[in-house]
């Protein structure tokens, strides 16, 4: 049922303005009241990072920037002045809204401000006592112990080897590796069920309580709903905060008190055994970038090094197919024909004002062809496109247990909440039909509407992209003649290559100019849309960029795969584009050309990611420590000191984490390069898994050193990415069967062998053509040139027979790859059976845990199903029906009390500690 909502809707309340009280946990008639924890000291091993009293935890940090006010008054003039006076007065008071309603939700803060010799910077430590958690930790779902369960191996070439017998050189053992536990969504009536309740300063982990608190964060509200001046991160684009993080849990590096294992902290033990270059060989240690990071981190992690691993037996048949082609290279008949002709082969000109050549100029380079274009060619590709196949496969399963195993299988379907965004701009309320829960309803028509609008606005800028890589090419066309045309031997030997090399250059800048505009429109356009929760929002945009980037980055292969001298005419009737000779292919043919373009992208490419990824972090925390913060502070008499290097604020010199969307997308190219391409480059496997090798670390390194620690994200995979990576499997069958069919040599040589001669004798000869007659008499000259054509320029039947064999090669190819594929997907199942076992078993003993004790609407059923179902319906009835009453009530208590307190609070220039 939907309905229209208003300003007065109770759904429209966020934190802050519905502030909740001591009464936490299921909304229902009997909710208990959760006994406050004690003060005792925390464990210094398991974080250092507390108030001043050394017990409160820091869960998140605020930071703000002021100028002092002996230096507001010195502007550079009398209107900027008045800007900036307005700005910074609308500024303080959203903060002290914001503030605020912080503490009227309950949450501890301490303050600290330094000094420096231009700015005041305020850190303001945010804590939430435990009645926040665990109300919060069961509107969030989270996920808590029930039984310790044991360990098992969790990759797949751990088993086989321990199988065959053989040592696992992978294999490594890191300290506190964390534990494996049945687990449920937490419920605080059923606290005393949940291993470790009695430990109120360890029962959530340090991850949760971010969580919780960027969702109170998130969701509070400093003005008008209408306006989205809702949640931290619109204040963060004002700026209004300068930055909002939690805190690393201590320093990296080891001290010499701290080299025993036992005593690393979860920073220290992923630097150590997951970031340091000398593990390349090893295992990742998921299990504790999960712990640290949460699972949408651990999950790209979790597939790069399946991905890398899976690269390793593409990588040694890529690289015996390439040795294979070394030695059919020198042992080629054709070959040795060319490099043998001398002056037998006078060659027509590639276009009108192109010279005459001898075709035995082109022997080294129709050489180097044939370490790509033979026979294993076939055979390789065949071999990508069923390890393709069976990567995404087997990644399903892996997929699947790690979502088991770290409690997020049930997520996005049933866990994930709606965004903050989304629930201060939808219309309208609706019934959750999976969980009953009233939510903001944004209708479907209108979103489909908003959706064909920007898809029309994609296809507009990838016609954009279309038409400048056409621009590309006349403009290579273009320079190509002038050069050749220009007499000076240098510049008519290198024309081909000057002209690809500054088209190139062209193309590159215009893709980054067009890449910024473009993201800019993604995010606005995604917005627009009003999707409902952050996966489904991070995949309409993931989808809206990837169709851009994979037009900009495979244009020009495709060109030269498929269109590329396929449209050149012939002497004497050259066919021309917009006036412009069309582009022909090298002597060498377009095979080699495609090859060369693809190593220049993978090495390249790679090297200059690699190089950007290790240099631009380090260079951007230089300078962000030199511009943000000064190694010194000045005291009350103007002198300068050193700042005590407190985690607040050596953290807030590191770099703000920006999402894993390049992450993703550099890898997802890459796998399509040696996918779509692979015929054409049997090395591609090869540099993609020394890349990763090092990406692994490289980006291990930045989380760890370089960036601030993210906000632990959940997540059921790695999104639209899988969706993403079966298309491109699926197209790279039909490329490379139009590869081999068409622009490989491949099947002409079949055709010959069976026809004319199996010894290839004759082949060179047999490919190349007369000049037709009117060429002849007008230039006085014969020649030969690459056709299938008689004398008078028709095509031969030879040419027929040619493109019959090659249509039927592409839907033979076709079908037996996509039917090997059919088959191994059905063969290998989606969920591993001991997943399942696991999953049931789970479901099992939160029913008999959660059944156990009584539940609160007086069900006193003996079945513990239906004791199961009456406390899920207890739930949903007390969240739409109790809740309105419980947080009446508290208002009116909290309004009495804490928000007096705050009201006098002067958030830019007190310094205070806990509250």
């Amino acid at each position: 049922m939907q309905r229209r909502r208003t300003t007065d809707d109770p759904h429209c309340s966020l934190v802050g303005q519905d502030g909740r009280g001591a009464h936490y946990g299921s909304l229902s008639e009997e909710a208990i009241e959760i006994p406050q924890p004690s003060n005792t000291a925390l464990d210094q091993k398991s974080t250092a990072n507390v108030f001043s009293d050394g017990c409160t935890r820091i869960d998140f940090v605020l930071v703000w920037e002021t100028v002092p006010w002996e230096l507001s008054g010195q502007q550079d003039s009398r209107e900027n002045g008045g800007l900036q006076e307005r700005s910074a007065s609308i500024h303080r008071t959203w903060r002290k809204k914001f503030l605020d309603k912080l503490h009227a939700a309950g949450i501890h803060m301490e303050k600290h401000m330094t000094r420096m010799e231009k700015k005041v910077v305020h850190y303001l430590l945010l804590s939430a006592p435990w009645n926040v958690l665990c109300y919060y930790a069961e509107e969030l779902q989270l996920h808590v112990p029930l039984q310790v369960l044991p360990r098992q191996t969790s990759n797949w070439s751990a088993s086989v080897l321990r199988q065959l017998g053989i040592p696992n050189l992978m294999a490594q053992e890191g300290p506190n590796l964390p534990l494996d536990y049945y687990t449920c969504p937490f419920k605080a009536n059923k606290l005393r069920w949940f291993l470790g309740s009695n430990e109120k300063d360890t029962f959530f982990s340090t991850t949760q309580r971010h969580q919780i608190l960027y969702e109170i964060l998130a969701t509070t509200q400093y003005g008008h709903s209408r306006e989205r001046e809702v949640g931290v991160d619109r204040l963060l684009s004002e700026n209004v905060f300068t930055a909002a993080f939690p805190l690393h849990e201590g320093p990296y590096k080891l001290r010499p008190e701290e080299l025993a294992a036992g005593s690393l902290s979860q920073r220290q033990v992923l630097f150590q055994y997951w970031a340091s270059w000398g593990k390349w060989s090893k295992y990742q240690p998921l299990d504790h970038v999960r712990t640290y990071f949460g699972e949408k981190i651990a999950f790209y992690f979790a597939w790069l090094g399946f991905y890398t691993g899976w690269l390793l037996p593409a990588a040694v048949v890529g690289t015996v197919v390439f040795i294979t082609g070394i030695f059919l290279m020198f042992n080629d008949v054709p070959s040795q024909e060319i490099c043998m002709s001398k002056e037998q082969y006078w060659m027509c000109p590639l276009c009108k004002t192109c010279p005459y050549w001898q075709l035995s100029k082109i022997c080294s380079t129709f050489m180097a062809g044939r370490l790509f274009d033979h026979g294993g060619t076939i055979f390789f590709s065949i071999f990508m496109s069923l390890w393709a196949v069976l990567f995404l496969e087997f990644w399903k399963r892996t997929n699947a247990s790690l979502a088991h195993h770290w409690d997020c299988s049930e997520f996005e379907d049933i866990e994930e909440r709606p965004r903050p965004q989304f629930t201060a701009m939808a219309p309208m309320t609706m019934i959750n039909p999976i969980t009953g829960a009233e939510e903001p309803y944004f209708p479907k028509r209108s979103r489909l509407h908003r959706t064909l609008a920007g898809l029309m606005v994609i296809m507009m800028m990838i016609a954009v992209v279309v038409m400048f890589v056409v621009s590309i090419i006349l403009y290579r066309a273009v320079v190509a003649i002038l050069l050749s045309s220009s007499g000076y031997f240098w510049f008519v030997a290198s024309a081909s290559r000057i002209a690809s090399i500054t088209g190139s250059l062209v193309n590159l800048i215009f893709i980054l100019i067009l890449s910024k505009i473009y993201i800019s429109l993604a995010h606005f356009l995604t917005k627009w849309e009003m999707h409902r929760t952050q996966t489904k929002y991070e995949d309409a945009f993931t989808f809206k960029v990837f169709i851009f980037q994979f037009v900009t980055f495979y244009s020009s292969p495709v060109y030269i795969a498929f269109f590329k001298g396929k449209f050149v005419g012939y002497p004497g009737n050259y066919l021309s584009f917009l006036g412009v000779c069309n582009e022909e292919c090298s002597p060498g043919g377009c095979f080699i050309e495609l090859a060369q373009e693809l190593l220049v992208i993978m090495v390249g490419k790679q090297i200059i990611n690699n190089v950007q990824e290790v240099a631009i972090p380090k260079l951007k925390c230089w300078w962000h420590k030199h511009k943000l913060l000064s190694t010194k502070k000045v005291d009350e008499e103007g002198e300068s000191v050193l700042v005590e290097p407190v985690p607040w604020v050596m953290d807030h010199q590191l770099l703000v984490f920006e999402g894993l969307f390049d992450e993703y997308l550099e890898m997802v190219l890459q796998f399509g390069f040696i996918t779509i391409f692979v015929a054409a480059c049997p090395l591609a496997p090869l540099f993609a898994l020394l890349n990763n090798w090092v990406e692994i670390r490289l980006d291990a390194h930045k989380f760890i050193c370089d960036y601030r620690r993210p906000v632990a994200e959940r997540a059921q995979g790695i999104g639209i990415w899988f969706s993403i990576l079966e298309a491109i499997t699926h197209l790279a069958v039909i490329s490379n069967a139009f590869l081999i069919a068409f622009t490989s040599d491949f099947l002409p040589r079949m055709y010959y062998k069976y026809v004319h001669d199996n010894s290839l004798h004759g082949y060179v000869n047999f490919t190349l053509a007369y000049a037709p007659w009117d060429f002849v008499l007008q230039s006085n000259t014969t020649c030969r040139y690459r056709a299938f054509r008689d004398r008078d320029g028709n095509l031969t039947l030879t040419y027929w027979q040619l493109l019959a064999v090659r249509l039927g090669f592409i839907i033979v190819f076709e079908h037996v790859v996509f039917f090997i594929g059919r088959v191994i997907a059905w063969l290998v199942p989606d969920i591993p059976e001991s997943v399942e076992v696991k999953v049931k078993r789970e479901r099992y003993l939160a029913k008999e845990a959660l059944a156990e004790n009584k539940v609160g609407c007086g069900s006193s059923s003996a079945s513990s199903f239906k004791a199961f179902s009456a406390l899920n319906l207890c739930r949903h009835a007390g969240k739409q029906e109790g809740s309105p009453v419980l947080l009446e009530r508290w208002e009116t208590r909290s309004n009495a009390s804490v928000m007096n307190l705050a009201a006098g609070r002067d958030w830019e220039t007190e310094q205070f500690t806990s509250s």
